[in-house]
């Protein structure tokens, strides 16, 4: 099951409402690499019949069919990875790049 944090939901808000696209949903598309590792895209967009609907944390998600598969696993998170650098990033055991959070013994 795809999953939103709630800081990414928070952040996706803003930019709805920022970019005056609070009636559109967020939409999500995935491909994988030859080298394993996946590309993501996202962007605001209104729903077709063939996309699979979702609802996470207060944020509509729509995907294509073709991209549940790569999408099923995956967390979009809005973090920050260096300092004061905050951005949009995607948790996916089925991205050869993604490095689980490191558990304390």
């Amino acid at each position: 099951m795809f999953k939103v944090t709630s800081a990414a939901a928070t952040q996706v808000k803003v930019a709805a409402t920022q970019g005056g696209t609070e009636e559109m949903s967020l939409r999500l598309a995935a491909q994988k690499r030859p080298d394993g590792t996946v590309e993501y895209k996202m962007g605001f967009d209104y729903a077709s019949d063939e996309d699979i609907q979702l609802s996470c944390e207060g944020v509509n998600v729509l995907m294509a069919p073709e991209y549940v598969p790569l999408l099923d696993q995956t967390t979009l998170d809005f973090a920050e990875l260096d300092d004061g650098d905050k951005q949009f990033i995607f948790l996916n055991p089925e991205d050869s790049s993604f490095r689980p959070p490191a558990t304390e013994s």
